[in-house]
């Protein structure tokens, strides 16, 4: 009977198995780095266009906080001017309020009244003088109050019976002292635009 030995082709079989086996894992290897590779050249693509981005959007907000700081120093400038304006329009103002004063003192003081002496300090009118009786003042006090487009705010600060004259001439007389607000006339102009101001009126459902 003859004896074969397959000793020899199992050992050789196995050694190229083995072979095959640490080349499969060579390659396979080869082509994970080659993934791995290719995958972190894409994130490293997308990390840089991304702080591509971010530096873009960077620049772009220094730029708007520029504009910012400059839109704003406008505003203060134009704040600032329009204050001068109003101070000027105010001061050419104020050089005619004593002829307003005089023209509404002499519409709106009643008779039986007598003033002697009217003091203004900055839009505020101190007045004293004298009247027949309380009805007077009261009556000088609501015209400076309501019929004045001038005048606003009078306030009796003071009122006391005195004497006029002396004998037979002597008179029972009211002495007052009045303070009274006199306008600009941009302040005057307030209530007219705001009255031609039209009211908004509800829609109907």
């Amino acid at each position: 009977m003859t004896r074969i030995n397959l000793l020899p082709h199992r050992e050789i079989r196995r050694k190229q198995r083995k072979k095959e086996f640490f080349s499969l894992l060579f390659l396979a290897a080869i082509v994970g780095a080659m993934i791995v590779l290719g995958i972190g050249a894409v994130i490293a693509g997308q990390v840089s266009s991304q702080e591509l981005r971010n530096h873009f959007i960077k620049d772009e907000i220094a730029k708007l906080d520029e504009q910012i700081k400059e839109i704003a120093n406008l505003k203060q400038e134009i704040e600032g001017l329009k204050a001068r304006q109003v101070a000027v329009e105010d001061l050419q103002s104020d050089r005619n309020q004593p002829v307003y004063l005089m023209d509404e003192l002499v519409r709106q003081v009643p008779e039986g009244v007598y003033l002697r002496a009217f003091k203004q300090e900055s839009q505020r009118v101190v007045m004293n003088g004298y009247a027949q009786s309380n009805e007077r003042v009261s009556e000088l006090l609501r015209n400076l109050s309501n019929n004045s487009p001038w005048l606003e705010r009078p306030d009796l600060i003071e009122i006391r019976s005195t004497g006029l004259g002396q004998g037979r001439d002597a008179k029972k007389v009211f002495d007052f002292t009045i303070n009274v607000g006199i306008k600009r006339p941009r302040d005057k102009d307030k209530p007219a635009a705001a009255a031609a101001t039209p009211a908004a009126t509800p829609k109907a459902p």
